[in-house]
């Protein structure tokens, strides 16, 4: 299992919602086809087909615990899958 599936991995289970590296969710979505611009402190990511935007901000180097919950409700509704 490579490190794409591990982090999506963590993220589905909810069981590390406050210790993932925002380096590696930045990768994860930008390898589900995610388009990613960066406003300031502020990395906003969308997708075609997809309507809800994913508007991120690190947290020292981990990112935000209510973040990785949102990006898990817009996983598990769109199915996406590595």
């Amino acid at each position: 299992m490579g490190k794409k599936e591990k982090v999506l991995n963590k993220i589905l289970s909810g069981q590390a919602d406050y210790n993932i590296s925002f380096n590696d969710l930045i990768n994860l979505l930008l390898s589900l086809g995610f388009t990613r611009r960066q406003e300031g402190s502020h990395n906003i990511f969308t997708k075609e087909g997809i309507k809800e935007r994913i508007n991120l901000q690190a947290e020292g180097s981990k990112a935000k615990g209510y973040q990785l919950k949102q990006i898990r409700k817009i996983l598990t509704n769109y199915k996406f899958d590595i």
